[in-house]
């Protein structure tokens, strides 16, 4: 038996999965039990070294670490498998994309380097320069993961990926069945895959034989996990292609400000197809009747729209006019949002729903009112001003599995559907020839959050979904801010925006300082409290550490249980970590380089 192979072994009344982590001397006395069952599964030496490094990092126990990674297979010694590149055996029977000049420029460009930031803007054919860059990495005879954000980019990549690399490529993300992932480890372990393409999971695939790490959309949050460990995936990249000497290229239109200011890089500065999009900046706070008639005047040209709402759903508040107050989850500090397609209120933090109410529970005050703009209701709007428009909702609510989300692509790539309504996942790398006009809502929402990167987080947003719309025709962009001034800077120049941007953030922000944020939950008020102070006093005993503030966090209350917040700032983040692994223990939880701040 091997360290790090997988068995079952006897803990009480119950079988439990076990690693085998080092081999002891038995101590004298000790009762053993034995071990149930010898898996075929055994985690790599490499993948219980970067599992160490995760647990340490991002605070979590070695377990919660390696439970990320998928096991290797137990190989005999007959069953070694030839890691000879056989001719064309990854290469589906068609040409590669031919690259343009500036392609080609960056192609060879991230070729000479280990580690790379490809900032091309939006329409400028980073895809054709990923894959020219995989089939360069499966001659050599290694293989390749390509990362996106999230599962809502994966079938149009998908199409993409699998016409140049047939069935060498397989996509992998959580919303697999059980039964889907067994047939591709399977595959993966007799050598028929080059490429894992997918989300943060696909990155703890048990590729034997890596050469090369993609992290497309680089900038994008929900490469952030927000559940222990708290890992980031692009960072994990960057980390795990130096282990295992791989290269690592991430890219974006919009990248990181972080990322801009670390890496080496390389630009592609013009769109494939060069077409006019020109911006209009409207003012007030709601879908109005003149956007709707711009939309209505789109569709009668048999052209596309895309409309975003920075809210999913009616993800929207009832409040009461007389008070004031807010209709707030019994369990949590946060208001309930209203889902009036299926008639109740839900929190979305412990997910407790209720009956919608009419009647305020603070005063009494009867009836109820709610503000903000949700998808359902610009839907609704949309669809009484616009007759005959099919519109296709695009969020969290209406897109729950892979085959919604393809189903609705599909029907939108057709022309069955005329208007992609939606929240964040529209501003995520789709590309489709027809969208002559993107309407904007609630970019002042974005850029008043409070976060240190809302600056960042809104200019990009506006710039990636404006990005989705002119690929191929010239389009309309109808943004809805009062900071026109802001915005009107840097539409056509993202990177002026990261240059001023580091200027205001020096010093204080990443990607100059690091940040730790520690968060302290409990079912009694006075513990919680007594428990951060007690850490404050403790964290205040080292040096180069600033307590940037403490106190009750933004939302009070989740889960019936209080919530205290420590936001902590290091120039080293060395000094951080140490004092952050002396005050750890079991009630608090550590949320390392954090981009989350409620």
């Amino acid at each position: 038996m091997k360290i790090g192979q997988l068995i079952d072994v006897p803990v009480h009344s119950k079988t439990k999965l076990a690693m085998i982590l080092k081999e002891v001397e038995k101590p004298e006395g000790f009762e053993t039990s034995e071990i149930s069952n010898i898996l075929e599964t055994i985690y790599s030496s490499s993948q219980i070294e970067i599992a160490k490094f995760i647990a340490s990092y991002y605070f979590s126990s070695f377990g919660e670490a390696i439970a990320l990674f998928v096991p290797c297979k137990v190989r005999l010694p007959s069953q070694q498998i030839s890691k000879e590149y056989n001719g064309a055996m990854g290469i589906a029977p068609y040409e590669l994309p031919i690259l343009s000049a500036d392609q080609q420029k960056a192609y060879e460009e991230l070729l000479q380097k280990d580690k790379a930031l490809l900032f091309g803007v939006t329409g400028s054919g980073k895809t054709e320069v990923f894959i020219n860059l995989m089939a360069k990495t499966i001659e050599e005879g290694k293989q390749c993961i390509f990362l996106m954000p999230e599962i809502s980019l994966t079938p149009q990549m998908q199409t993409r990926l699998e016409k140049y690399f047939g069935k060498r490529i397989v996509m992998w993300h959580s919303k697999l069945t059980k039964k889907k992932k067994e047939e591709i480890l399977e595959q993966i372990y007799n050598n028929e895959i080059d490429i894992v393409a997918g989300a943060r999971s696909a990155l703890f695939t048990p590729l034997e034989n890596l050469g090369l790490i993609i992290v497309d959309e680089e900038h994008d949050d929900s490469y952030k996990a927000m559940m222990k460990p708290r890992y980031h995936a692009r960072d994990m990249a960057v980390y795990m292609a130096s282990k295992l000497k791989a290269k690592v290229v991430m890219a974006s239109a919009t990248p990181s400000l972080a990322s801009y200011h670390k890496y080496e890089v390389v630009r592609l500065k013009k769109p494939f197809i060069e077409t006019e999009k020109n911006y209009y900046f409207v003012e007030g706070s709601t879908l109005t009747n003149q956007m709707i008639k711009k939309i209505k005047a789109n569709f009668e040209a048999d052209s596309q729209s895309l409309l975003f709402v920075p809210t999913r759903g009616n993800f929207k508040y009832l409040y009461c006019q007389k008070c004031g107050k807010t209709h707030l989850c019994p369990y949590c500090s946060v208001g309930m949002a209203l889902h009036r397609k299926v008639r109740h209120l839900k929190c979305h933090y412990c997910n407790y729903t209720e009956a919608i109410r009419t009647i305020c529970t603070a005063c009494g005050h009867e009836p109820l009112t709610s503000e903000r703009m949700g998808t359902v209701e610009a839907k609704e709007m949309i669809e009484q001003g616009i007759p005959k428009i099919v519109v296709e909702q695009f969020d969290r609510d209406s897109i729950t599995t892979a085959g919604k989300l393809k189903k609705a692509l599909k029907r939108f790539e057709n022309k069955e559907s005329h208007l992609l309504l939606g929240t964040q996942m529209l501003s995520k790398g789709h590309d489709y020839a027809n969208i002559t006009l993107s309407v904007i809502l609630g970019m002042d929402y974005i850029l008043g959050l409070g976060d240190y990167r809302a600056r960042e987080r809104a200019m990009s947003l506006l710039l990636q979904v404006a990005g989705r719309s002119g690929r191929a025709k010239s389009a309309e962009v109808i943004v809805q801010s009062q900071n026109a001034d802001f915005f009107s800077l840097y539409l056509n120049d993202y990177e002026a925006f990261l240059k001023d941007e580091m200027f205001f953030v020096e010093d204080m922000y990443p990607p100059f300082v690091s940040l730790a944020r520690i968060l302290i939950s409990h079912v009694k008020e006075e513990k919680a409290g007594k428990t951060t102070l007690d850490t404050v006093t403790k964290l205040k005993a080292f040096e180069g550490i600033e307590i940037v503030g403490h106190g009750k966090a933004p939302i009070e209350r989740i889960a019936n249980k209080y919530r205290f917040n420590i936001l902590l700032r290091a120039k080293k983040r060395s000094i951080l970590l140490k004092a952050l692994h002396a005050v750890n223990n079991n009630l608090i939880e550590i949320d390392m380089d954090p981009v989350e701040f409620s």
